[in-house]
This record gives structure tokens, C-alpha cells and sequence, in this order.
């Protein structure tokens, strides 16, 4: 916003007369007052968000204050303008009120937005999500690497550890997860609430919520913006998930409306970055890692897909380079939790809805190494002894009790 200035007498408004009596206040006051005005946008006050460059009060009572907004055509000028001028302007001493509006550079913009994603991470609604489950998005920062498959597979592979496991295909899109798991189904609604598909793994269990159980398959998905987000919201609050120890949320490509969204929704969200070991795919990916990093969220570490393919004469080839998990993990400063062989099977038996993760051999094996090691680098949270546990204890035995 390029600079300019506004002036009022004490009184608040723009031109009202007659300062108000008694010794002028001090900056702190100023900057006090100040807190009571809202960026809109933002949501939160301009002091916190470092909006307010500048307080000094001469002992004639005129205050001169300035301010930056975040960019120059800043359509919320105007009432940030008003509402600075009234809080100050009625404050006791204030004679005159001097504001220079001014735009934040780009050290300053960084700085607010990193402030007003973390007020949005502490004000994050309510989800039908259980507090104790661990949720991993698993995210990657271009198509086609295998998100979706490495998602199910994982999935399958911590049920068949003995896991309650939900899986929220937010690829609103692009939606695959149906297909691989070989699920179909109208969702039932329960109380108003939509009812995960359920296939139970073994001794684990998958429930599982996707736009394919809701929309054609061949029908293109036309939403954007607010109508992405309120798809999420809906699968995270409007949902019966029950009792989850893991959450995987297979997020679109990129770091776009959906992946923000959740930042603010489920604010302990875990990140997973798939790639494969090509260095483009790995520079990409890191803008997902990053996309998280600036929400607040953990980046619980990287799985490379489509590594190295190994023929039938026990040849390996490194069709697609080597080395991009490995790269991308030591970038990230987090863990390669895995890397998983290019091989055919892995296609094949998503296209058939029976992920190899169910059966046995080599890639079965890759998968079930991975849940193990996501057991370990996010272990389940142990509430046996929480209040909160304990509560249901005594409120079953009394119910019990009275039966």
C-alpha cells in the first residue's frame, strides 16, 4: 500500500473537534488501545500480527502512529484506517491522531502470516476425529508418484498389524482409493452423520470416506476454493471414525486449498512425503514438506516410491535415478522411512482393488516394514491411564451397575 496519512482530533472520527482533557497517555496505552482492532482477514489484532511499526505521543497529546498492511491494494484499508483512529482517538490526553499507513516488506508479510497461521492452528474446530488417533497425511508435491498407492498399502499394512485404521481420500479430484482397495458402496448416514465404509484386514480394520462413494467415477469433480474445504470439513466432523489409533489422509497433489485447510482443522496432523528418486520430484516434494512446516504441522519423514525395478534375471536397474528419498530426507532433516521398489505388481493389483500389502512376498514385506516403522516414529498414544479414560471406566461399571 503506498504511504499516506490521516489525521483526527481526539474524539475518534476524522475532523471531530475537541481533544480530550487529562496528560496525554503513554506509547504502552497506545499500543493497548490498538489491540482492539482486528484484521478481518487475519483474524487476529494488529499489535500481535506486527502491523504497528510505530506509537509516539508528543506532550501536547498528538499521537502519531504507523502502520503497514500486507500488501498495497489492501481492500480492508479503509475500515483498518477507521477503526484505528476511533480506538485511539477517544483515548484521555489524545489531542490529534497522525496515522501513515504503510506496506510491509517481505520479511514483515512472512512474519504476519506466520503469526496468523498459528492463531488459526490454536482456534481449530472440533472433529469427529478422536484426539488419541495419530493422523498422517500423506502428501507429495507432484502427480503421479504413488500417493495414493502408497497410502492403501500403508493403510492395509497397519491393519494387518492389528490397527484400527481410517483412511480419508481428500483428493476430492482425483480420487483413487475406492478403486485400490476394491471397496463400493453407498455411505449410510447416521443421525445426520455419514458412516465409513468398513473392510476388516485381518485382525485390524479399515473405515474408509471418499468423494468416489459419493460421485460418479467418470464424473469430473468441478469445485474449488471454500467448496474443497467444506468437502474436508464435512469428512472430519460430519463422520462417524469411531474409535482410530491411525488417520491417513491421502491429500491432492500440491499445496493448494485442501492441504491449507486442514492445517486449520486438524492442526496435529503428521505429514508423510512421498517421492520418487528423480531430483525434480524431490524439489518438488520439498514445497509440501515446506506448505506443512509453515502450518505448524510435523514432517514425520519421506518414502521414496518407484526406486530401484529388479528383472526377472535379478538385474536391478535404476530406471528413474537413484538416491531422491535419501536426498529429500537429509534437505528435510527427517527419516527415510522407506523406500519401495518399482515393480509391476504394485499397479496391477491396485487395478484389481487388492493392494499387495494383503498378500505375501517381496512387496508385502517393503509395506509391512514401513507400518513397522511408522509404529515406532509415530506410536500409538497409550490412554489407558488418562482422566479421561479412567471417566468411561467408572461411568461403564455404573451403568453397569444400574442394569
Amino acid at each position: 500500500m503506498a504511504a499516506g496519512t490521516r489525521s483526527s482530533d481526539g474524539g475518534g472520527a476524522p475532523g471531530a473537534g475537541g481533544g480530550a482533557a487529562g496528560p496525554p497517555p503513554g506509547a504502552e496505552e497506545v499500543r493497548e488501545a490498538l489491540r482492539a482492532v482486528i484484521d478481518p482477514e487475519l483474524g487476529d489484532n494488529i499489535v500481535d500480527l506486527g502491523m504497528v511499526r510505530a506509537v509516539a505521543v508528543d506532550a501536547e497529546g498528538a499521537v502519531r502512529l504507523e502502520v503497514a498492511l500486507t500488501i498495497a491494494g489492501c481492500p480492508l484499508r479503509a475500515q483498518i484506517e477507521r477503526d484505528v483512529l476511533g480506538r485511539v482517538g477517544v483515548l484521555p490526553g489524545v489531542a490529534r491522531v497522525d496515522l501513515v499507513m504503510g506496506q510491509m516488506d517481505d520479511d514483515e508479510r512472512a512474519a504476519v502470516m506466520s503469526r496468523a497461521r498459528w492463531k488459526a492452528r490454536e482456534g481449530a474446530p472440533a472433529t469427529a476425529v478422536p484426539p488419541t488417533t495419530r493422523v498422517l497425511a500423506v502428501a507429495s508435491g507432484k502427480g503421479g508418484v504413488g500417493k495414493s498407492s502408497v497410502t492403501v498399502n500403508l493403510a492395509v499394512a497397519l491393519a494387518r498389524l492389528g490397527f484400527t485404521v481410517g483412511v480419508l481420500d481428500a483428493d476430492i479430484w482425483g480420487f483413487s482409493v475406492p478403486r485400490l482397495l476394491g471397496m463400493e458402496g453407498d455411505v449410510e448416514a447416521r443421525a445426520g452423520k455419514m458412516v465409513p465404509l468398513e473392510r476388516p484386514i485381518g485382525d485390524g480394520l479399515l473405515r474408509v470416506l471418499s468423494m468416489g462413494f459419493l460421485a460418479d467415477e467418470d464424473r469430473a469433480i468441478m469445485w474449488r476454493g471454500l467448496v474443497l474445504n467444506r468437502a474436508v470439513q464435512q469428512f472430519l466432523q460430519d463422520a462417524h471414525w469411531g474409535d482410530l489409533e491411525y488417520l491417513l489422509i491421502d491429500l491432492p497433489p500440491g499445496t493448494g486449498d485442501v492441504q491449507m485447510g486442514l492445517a486449520r482443522l486438524l492442526p496435529r496432523t503428521e505429514l508423510l512425503v512421498v517421492t520418487t528418486p528423480p531430483m525434480a520430484a524431490q524439489k518438488v516434494a520439498a514445497r509440501a514438506a515446506d506448505m506443512a512446516r509453515r502450518g505448524y504441522l510435523r514432517v514425520t519423514g519421506v518414502v521414496e516410491n518407484m526406486a530401484d525395478f529388479t528383472c526377472e534375471h535379478g538385474t536391478t536397474y535404476s530406471l528413474f535415478g537413484s538416491g531422491g528419498g535419501a536426498r529429500l530426507a537429509a534437505e528435510l532433516g527427517v527419516p527415510l522411512v522407506g523406500s519401495i521398489p518399482l515393480h509391476p505388481d504394485l499397479s496391477s493389483s491396485g487395478d484389481a482393488g487388492e493392494p499387495v500389502a494383503l498378500g505375501e512376498g517381496e512387496l508385502a514385506d517393503v509395506f509391512g516394514a514401513l507400518a513397522r516403522r511408522i509404529t515406532e516414529l509415530a506410536p500409538v498414544i497409550e490412554t489407558s491411564g488418562c482422566t479421561a479414560r479412567m471417566m468411561d471406566r467408572v461411568e461403564e461399571a455404573v451403568a453397569a451397575a444400574d442394569g
